[in-house]
């Protein structure tokens, strides 16, 4: 039946609350002094990241190939015994007509081809860079989402670690009341009950915890096991930014849509080149030849000049070409409308996201919290009075658990969709954050709030 709390329960369960706190603030010290903020470790993806120096790497090969796009094909020299006597292979003054000949010639595209060239391949490095720095802004979304799960398990772990200490006490407090037979068994099987649960949730808690940070750790580059300290608080952080305003910002800055661009230009290009192929290309040549004095001859020595090129007759193959390019030109338009509308599409959803976790966090923090507090202080005056049992003030102390638990996740899940929004339209948001004061992850308690959790 229920009790009243003997006044050295009440005693040491303020001693035992004030213990908790210095620890915790301690422990909250600690973590300041050893933390690491979300943009060193960002930045440490960015510099180490094996894929990402791959990307760059392929950037460069694209660079280098640029520069070799419009050069000239090397000039052939050419060596030549001309005329020679068949009955007198070696003779070279036997025979008017015998000369010993030098040339070279050169082969110059038609006017205009080798800038087409050079602006295609150009191009073709630009979708590399691009590509490359979508990968960055990829890369950087999945490290902060990464943090903001490890600070929303981190963040859990306080909780669930506070009220395992919460339980302990209750369940010995239980436990007296029934060894004095003031109370039910049932009281203290169900507080071991809900402890071992929270042991539970702890043992899963850590589990992903390692699990996190050996992804963290993966994207940097770094040992698997290295820790990582999250010592930032979890809050939310004001922005107020509409749909409009993200679709300009991600038609300027995502690294997507200029990559499309580069292979439209590419494309436009290769077009051009591919009508320019109804012209010919032209070898331009010189030749020296050198005669011997035969038979009275002085063996005046010659040259020849001449130019060639070819017949552009196989216009049908010349017309698919530039039908292939065409074609290329509409499929980088239809995917750039197509990223575009999927951008819409992310940058609605996103808002709608951010929105819900928003007013969740802010109906958690002003609304549910506040309520349940208030809820277990009345379950743990009546069971005071006599008026209500254990029971009562058990799944009082569950609910506010609980509702701590999805308060956090809320706000940590406000934070990925922030980054997540950042993410599609290619830059951060720093431009649209306010001047509101962020809500903090913890509600502030009082010292009376956490004691009310004893009976």
């Amino acid at each position: 039946m229920p009790v009243s709390l003997p006044r050295a329960a009440i005693l040491a369960w303020l001693v035992l609350t004030i213990f908790l706190s210095l620890s915790a603030a301690r422990a909250q010290d600690q973590a300041a002094g050893g933390g690491q903020e979300v943009d060193r470790l960002v930045s440490e993806a960015l510099e180490r990241n094996p894929e990402l120096k791959g990307n760059a790497a392929r950037w460069e090969a694209f660079i280098q190939q640029a520069r070799q796009a419009d050069a000239l094909d090397d000039p052939m020299l050419m060596l030549r015994a001309q005329n020679l006597l068949i009955r007198d292979p070696l003779a070279f003054d036997r025979e008017v007509m015998t000369s010993k000949v030098v040339g070279i010639s050169q082969m110059v595209p038609f006017f205009g081809k080798r800038g087409l060239k050079r602006e295609a391949a150009q191009q073709d490095a630009e979708q590399a860079r691009w590509e490359l720095e979508e990968r960055k802004v990829e890369l950087t979304r999945m490290v902060k989402e990464g943090w903001y799960r490890l600070l929303f398990i981190d963040r859990s772990l306080e909780i669930v670690e506070k009220n395992i200490v919460i339980l302990d006490d209750l369940s010995r407090f239980a436990e007296t009341v029934y060894g004095v037979g003031r109370g039910l068994q049932q009281d203290v099987l169900k507080a071991q009950l809900e402890r071992s649960k929270m042991e539970e949730m702890r043992i899963s808690l850590l589990q992903n915890r390692r699990s996190l940070e050996a992804a963290l750790n993966n994207l940097r580059f770094t040992p698997a096991d290295e820790p990582i300290i999250p010592a930032a608080p979890l809050t939310l952080t004001p922005v107020r930014v509409d749909a409009a305003t993200l679709e300009e910002l991600a038609a300027a800055n995502r690294p997507l849509l200029k990559g499309i661009a580069a292979r439209e230009q590419k494309a436009a290009a290769e077009k051009e080149l591919a009508e320019k192929e109804f012209y010919p290309d032209f070898t331009f040549s010189v030749e020296y030849m050198q005669r011997e004095p035969v038979m009275g001859s002085e063996g005046y020595d010659m040259y020849a000049a001449g130019v060639t090129f070819n017949l552009p007759v196989q216009r049908e193959r010349r017309h698919a070409m530039v039908a292939e390019a065409g074609a290329e030109i509409g499929m980088a338009r239809a995917e750039h409308d197509a990223a575009v509308n999927r951008i819409r599409l992310d940058i609605a959803d996103g808002l709608a996201r951010l929105e819900r976790n928003r007013r969740l966090a802010e109906l958690y923090r002003d609304g549910i919290i506040p309520q349940a507090d208030h809820s277990l202080a009345a379950a743990t005056a009546a069971y005071r009075a006599g008026t209500a049992d254990f029971m009562n003030v058990l799944d009082s102390r569950m609910a506010l658990f609980n509702y701590e638990r999805e308060y956090i996740e809320a706000v940590a899940g406000y934070q990925m969709q922030l980054a997540v929004l950042e993410a599609v339209v290619g830059t951060g948001l720093d431009q649209a954050i306010t001047g509101e004061q962020p809500a903090a992850a913890d509600p502030p308690q009082t010292p009376d709030q956490e004691h009310r959790a004893a009976p």
